[in-house]
């Protein structure tokens, strides 16, 4: 579970895959050179790309840019999803944008895709019809409908930038705590009471160490980064038939009114607010 890098195989005389992975339940920490544009649909879901920590509800649209440390998007969700990841060859922008002057506001936005983007909004229902559209196309439409695609992402403004520095893996390989362990162990403890002496004392850190590397890892405290995932959990419970109490227990939240500040901070609503908006959502569909 330590930082893997993944080597993508290309079908020959293709510049870019389209596929549907499924991981599920396996922790997948990594980095590739090529450019990646995921797109998943949800209940629910966690996604860290560099030192951006953050949950998604009902779909995410993400670009990352090459060598930018991510994990599998589809982690920890246990509800049916879709997922379609889109990975451009490492050559793809060289060969394909760079050199023709038409595309470049798509070679601005390849530029910055280290810093990851995530898209919302008409841009996003745009570019996934048109996503879902191009995997039953053949080779050169399917190429013409990325290029399209990527045209849409580039003049959009709804879009937010997930880092605000560099976060390529000359960062992270230095790393010599293992996240996965990190993960797994708020996964198995999040609803009782996760214990930052127990997570240093199991990669090997004292606690004060292991805040500072934390911490500089993932611009949060062990504390933030543990409600935040809670918020997240709360997030899918919502979307079932259990009380807002209930479900600030269940998470591991001792007082109610103090989820319900949390929650508000982390995700711009009241946790019944969020549950109104999503249910209608969910019926609508």
């Amino acid at each position: 579970m330590k930082i893997e890098k993944e080597q993508i195989p290309f079908d020959k005389g293709q510049s870019f895959k389209i596929h549907t992975p499924c991981f599920r339940n396996y922790f997948f920490w990594h980095y590739h050179p090529e450019i990646e544009l995921v797109y998943v649909e949800a209940i629910n879901g966690i996604s860290h790309v560099g030192k951006h920590i953050s949950g998604f509800v009902g779909s995410y649209l993400v670009l990352i840019g090459p060598n930018i440390p991510h994990l599998n998007f589809d982690y920890g969700i246990e509800t049916e999803y879709k997922q379609i990841v889109v990975q451009l060859h490492e050559n793809f922008p060289e060969n394909t944008i760079v050199s023709t002057p038409e595309f470049e506001n798509i070679k601005n936005l390849l530029e910055r895709a280290h810093l990851g983007f995530s898209f919302h909004g008409k841009t996003k229902e745009k570019a996934v019809e048109k996503l879902k559209a191009i995997q039953e196309m053949k080779s050169f439409d399917r190429l013409l409908g990325l290029i399209d695609i990527l045209n849409i992402l580039a003049d959009s403004n709804e879009f937010e930038q997930l880092n605000n520095e560099d976060t390529r893996v000359k960062f992270f390989l230095n790393d010599k705590v293992r996240m996965g362990t990190v993960y797994n162990y708020i996964h198995e403890n999040y609803d009782k009471n996760p214990d930052v002496n127990s997570v240093a004392e199991m990669v090997h850190l004292s606690t004060s160490a292991f805040c500072r590397y934390f911490k500089k890892q993932t611009n949060m405290t062990f504390t933030d980064f543990v409600n935040q995932y809670r918020i997240n959990q709360a997030k899918t419970l919502l979307l079932c038939d259990v009380s807002v109490a209930e479900i600030a227990y269940n998470v591991g939240f001792e007082s109610i009114s103090y989820f319900n500040k949390l929650f508000k901070n982390l995700v711009g609503e009241t946790p019944t607010e969020f549950k109104k908006k999503n249910m209608m959502n969910k019926n609508d569909v």
